[in-house]
């Protein structure tokens, strides 16, 4: 029997980062660098304004104080986006908005609140401003460089604002639109092919027959792949018929059905009578199917078609579905979209206790719980205590239950008890 980190290892061979692929700005989010991002200028790439108010230089208000205002006068306007550049000469300001460029001779921004129009006069919401040719009170000093957005102050030319390997989420798509990038080169996000199988298995919705159930496992897998940061292709249900399930595969591995970077199954691969994976692919030399020291999701299969597309092959039952695509698949994909491929791992308290099985990893779902005095149970480390979502085991069928689980505790294959108390590590989903 494979130990549990012996197939992870297996399962995250069948994958590497996909090739790198230009696309628009919001199209990657979500998605993986494959190039840093640089700038191409200074960023800003000019002194601008923090402020509304009034472009000085510095040295024409450092007497200036509420008792003893120093005057100016205002000889222009810089609006933002404005490429006006009134010149500020000694004695003299200009009225300027925040992200205006700062004019020529300026070096310093007053502030509105600390003004006062000494002539002409001009509302605009809760302070009153001096328009130009008038002249304006000024009632505190400044400091050469106060309230004034060097240019550079965010990034010098040259400099990398985005690194290959970048996880693309709003703030990265704000940077690379500061630097003036429309696109980015990610890693092209993978479309994983999602089959679920068996006789038994309806559209949900259906009016169920005896024997029928709905088909959980291919929106439960599906949903999976797109949390995972890939593209799902759902299909099936396909019954217990070998030779139509290779026919499908086969036309997944050769292209029939568009680009498809993996395929992943669930049922069919114990050893049933009508175990339909098992049967389609027992005469696929790349593939291989093995039970795994692991509960739940024992039986398990992995490996490659004809034409070079991985397979991952799951047990039917839900949980063991959900568990086996979390250790074994879900870091596969992850490394075709060129992140990091493993989820945080956190240490967590058991509330309870449980009995695993002898000489055999447990992936058991669990739920957090307040602990005393700790608040929600929400914060990482060990204050955060866990019990098991399906109270009555790992409960590989309990699918409505796997609905409240937050993650999975893995428990090493050589420890035959939990107790309350008991550090587990933990990764949550």
């Amino acid at each position: 029997m494979r130990g549990l980190d012996e197939h992870r290892a297996a399962a995250l061979a069948l994958a590497a980062p996909l090739p790198p692929v230009l696309v628009p700005l919001l199209e990657a989010v979500g998605q993986v660098l494959a190039q840093d991002v640089t700038t191409d200028g200074p960023l800003p790439r000019w002194d601008n304004s923090a402020m509304d108010g009034y472009a000085v230089r510095a040295a024409d208000v450092a007497a200036a104080t509420p008792d003893g205002p120093v005057v100016l006068r205002v000889v222009g306007d810089v609006a933002a986006g404005s490429d006006d550049a009134p010149v500020v000469a000694p004695g003299t300001a200009v009225r300027i908005m925040t992200g205006a460029p700062v004019p020529p001779g300026a070096d310093a921004v007053v502030p509105v609140e600390l003004t006062s129009p000494r002539t002409g006069g001009q509302d605009a919401g809760d302070h009153a401003w001096a328009t130009s040719g008038a002249d304006v009170e000024v009632r505190a000093a400044v400091t050469a460089g106060q309230h004034v957005r060097g240019t550079g102050e965010d990034a010098a030319a040259g400099e990398v604002v985005l690194r290959a390997g970048d996880l693309v989420g709003p703030a990265h798509v704000a940077a690379a639109a500061s630097v003036g990038r429309a696109t980015l080169v990610v890693h092209r996000r993978p479309r994983i092919a999602v089959v679920s199988t068996g006789d038994e298995l309806v559209a949900p919705g259906t009016a169920l027959r005896r024997g029928q159930i709905p088909d959980s496992n291919s929106w439960l897998l599906a949903a999976a792949v797109q949390a995972a940061g890939a593209d799902a292709l759902r299909l099936g249900p396909v019954g217990d018929d070998p030779a139509a399930l290779r026919r499908l595969l086969h036309e997944l591995d050769g292209g029939d059905h568009g680009t498809v970077d993996g395929i992943v199954t669930s049922g069919g691969v114990s050893a049933g009578a009508f175990d339909v994976v098992k049967a389609a692919l027992a005469d696929e030399p790349g593939v291989e199917l093995v039970p795994v020291a692991v509960q739940p999701g024992k039986p398990q299969g992995l490996g490659r078609l004809p034409s070079g597309t991985p397979v991952w092959t799951l047990p039917g039952n839900p949980v063991s579905a959900f568990a086996s695509f979390e250790m074994f698949v879900r870091p596969a994909v992850r490394r075709m979209l060129g992140a990091d491929p493993e989820r945080p791992r956190v240490a967590a308290v058991a509330d309870e206790g449980w009995r695993t099985p002898p000489g055999r990893a447990q992936l058991m779902p669990v739920r957090r719980v307040p602990a005393a005095g700790s608040g929600s149970g929400s914060e990482p480390g060990p204050a955060v205590r866990v019990r098991r979502a399906t109270a009555r085991g790992s409960g590989s069928h309990l699918v409505a239950r796997l609905a409240v689980a937050e993650g999975l505790a893995v428990i090493p294959a050589d420890v035959d008890e939990v107790r309350a108390g008991d550090t587990l590590e933990v990764f949550w989903t």
